[in-house]
């Protein structure tokens, strides 16, 4: 009976340290965040856009619409197990160009800056009805006859 109590107990202790490493936090880096000493280098007013392009690499995104604008964005996330993922800390430095390409804005916003966006969850009405799927199949029968490729 005590060989079988410390059996269990052997069992208890390694299934819980072979557990423990689930519970630890993962961290991931996402992102193009580029160095604080090679942005300090873009100087607004002087630096080109191939100056910037040299200093910081290629942009995460860049704007459509209006001057063009180049967006640096990079985010650290901290998920354990399986719960939801929690941003711990978000960057987005914008470099705004004139017409001539030269920096005419460069901003830098963190997490605190960000605004938390609330989707509607309404759905857009669409034309006809919604079948089920043997309605679907009882629909169709008749529809691919030879008299139906004749017409």
């Amino acid at each position: 009976m005590k060989n079988r109590t410390w059996i269990n107990f052997a069992l208890l202790t390694i299934l819980t340290g072979l557990s423990a490493p689930a519970c630890s936090p993962v961290i991931e880096l996402n992102g193009n965040l580029p160095p604080p000493e090679q942005l300090e280098q873009v100087k607004v007013g002087s630096s080109n856009r191939d100056d910037v392009q040299a200093l910081l690499g290629t942009p995460s995104n860049v704007a459509l619409f209006g001057d063009e604008t180049w967006h640096y964005i990079s985010s650290v996330t901290e998920r354990v197990a399986f719960f939801e993922p929690e941003i711990k800390e978000r960057k987005v430095i914008t470099v705004v160009f004139d017409q001539g390409g030269i920096v005419r804005v460069l901003d830098t916003k963190g997490l605190q800056d960000g605004k938390n966006i609330v989707p509607v969850d309404r759905e857009t009405p669409t034309a006809g009805k919604e079948m089920n799927m043997l309605q679907q199949l009882i629909g169709n029968v008749g529809k691919f006859s030879k008299d139906a490729k004749e017409k």
